[in-house]
């Protein structure tokens, strides 16, 4: 393919996904193919002559689409949003373009600079405090990484590393390995299980500390486990925070937990990566009081900022801390600015992920992704009191931002059959949750084109088969 063909199968790949995404709420948001339905679909092997754009292209609608799971329509209320626009995907066109692999200042400047100060406007934008900010001369800054889990993994090995090197100018007699054994990491039993994950890869152990009657973690709780786990000659280093926990959207009490933390110089990171986005609106700015006390925050821009996939912000208020832990230069690496490149992250490559938020937040501005936000929690109140009218079902959790946790009165044998009848009828597509011993049901808003009359038909839709279920559920009850 020469710049030529490229200019037309372009413009036609453009159409085609202009088409895809104008007309996504005609295509069944879950498909319809069992485990398998692909491979007999395409050759064994590679071919070895080439085909042409035009063979590759019928082949699209032929082969992919069925096999799609429709995020970006307005009846997908699963998981959390995946952020899409039509100015982060031509972002996402110049990035491929230019092909640049940023993993240092000379590998590619405009790529490690764009994305320091975009960062900084990200993080003006949520108020963060000046010391989490690279400015012209801050300690701290900002850099994107791929995922929420890679901002947990990173922060726990910038405080391992922190850790060990403190430990051993106190205790000279102790080995780097007797010390590893003794490391605790601490996260909600309510975390994200990318933060186990983090431990796991880490090598170090980490232990749940309980929530309260509100899915929060609690200063008191925080402090139990700690003394417990001191007393036993433990060494707890590292703390994840959640805001907007996976399956509820609770919010730890970071006021309560920073203190903490701090006075016994553990480590706390803040994981956002839904809910951060909300913190751009003053009225929600509030649930982010605390972050003062972090040392790492995180949010990922791609659930809810518009900015699609992938593009995790995360801040630390010491990038020497993050260096420290992962630098090593190689002579190929070094250059006469050394510290203005990203040794934050695990891989060394990096896409131009910064052209994507600076596309967004010029194409949008502050306020009309404040707009884009306040439409979502504006929906899923909407949802709440739809479901709060029909006295046969329950909300489990407080609805504070664009998720609403709710289920059927009655067993989890029943809201497991309600789910199932929701997911195989294919018009709407959910995921469910367990709080404390209840099956739950989960409505996430999600798709940047949803509606008033899209929440309308999906409750219509649930009430619906719950009025059918009961029906059956009761019969089968009786018979028996």
């Amino acid at each position: 393919m020469d710049a030529a063909e490229f200019r037309k199968r372009g413009k036609e790949m453009v159409d085609y996904v202009a088409d895809y995404l104008e007309k996504i709420e005609k295509r069944q948001v879950f498909p319809d193919v069992e485990p398998g339905y692909l491979r007999p679909l395409i050759a064994d092997c590679a071919p070895q002559d080439p085909e042409s754009f035009e063979d590759v292209f019928k082949d699209i609608e032929k082969i992919i689409m069925p096999g799609v799971t429709h995020w970006h329509s307005p009846y997908f209320f699963a998981y959390f949003p995946a952020a899409s626009s039509f100015p982060a995907l031509l972002a996402d066109m110049l990035c491929g373009g230019i092909g640049c692999v940023g993993f240092s200042w000379a590998a590619s400047p405009a790529c490690t600079e764009l994305e320091t100060v975009m960062l900084d406007w990200l993080g003006k934008m949520v108020n963060l405090p000046e010391e989490f900010l690279a400015g012209k001369d801050g300690q701290g800054g900002g850099v994107i990484q791929g995922s929420a889990s890679e901002a947990t993994l990173i922060a726990l090995l910038a405080a391992r590393t922190k850790t060990i090197r403190q430990v051993q100018s106190e205790k000279p007699e102790l080995t780097e390995a007797e010390i590893m054994g003794r490391l605790v990491a601490y996260a909600s039993d309510q975390a994200h299980s990318s933060v186990e994950r983090a431990a796991l890869i880490g090598a170090v152990k980490i232990k749940n500390v309980p929530s309260d009657d509100t899915f929060s973690v609690c200063g008191s709780a925080l402090k139990k486990v700690l003394d417990e786990d001191k007393a036993a000659g433990l060494i707890p280093f590292f703390f994840c925070a959640t805001l907007g926990t996976t399956s509820c959207c609770s919010f730890d009490k970071l006021l309560e937990l920073g203190p903490i933390c701090n006075k016994e110089n553990i480590w706390m990171h803040i994981d956002a990566a839904y809910a951060g986005s909300a913190f751009i609106c003053p009225e929600f700015r509030h649930l982010l009081n605390g972050v003062e006390f972090a040392d790492s925050f995180n949010f990922n821009p791609h659930k809810w900022l518009l900015v699609n996939f992938d593009c995790s912000a995360m801040w630390v208020k010491k990038r020497s801390d993050l260096i420290g832990a992962f630098k090593l230069e190689p002579l190929y690496l070094q250059h006469h600015h050394q510290e203005s490149g990203n040794h934050w992250q695990i891989p060394l490559g990096r896409r131009f992920r910064s052209l994507k938020l600076w596309f967004v937040l010029r194409m949008y501005g502050v306020k009309g992704l404040q707009e884009h936000i306040r439409k979502h929690i504006r929906l899923s109140r909407q949802f709440e009191h739809l479901v709060l009218q029909d006295e046969r079902f329950e909300i489990c959790a407080e609805v504070v931002l664009g998720l609403v946790c709710f289920r059927l009165k009655g067993s989890n044998e029943l809201n497991e059959a309600l789910l199932k009848s929701i997911n195989d009828a294919k018009k709407i597509h959910l995921v469910p949750c367990h709080l404390r011993e209840k099956f739950v049901l989960r409505f996430a808003i999600c798709s940047r084109t949803v509606e008033s009359t899209h929440v309308k038909f999906a409750w219509q839709h649930i009430s619906q088969l719950a009025t059918d279920l009961l029906k059956t559920w009761e019969q089968n009850h009786h018979q028996q």
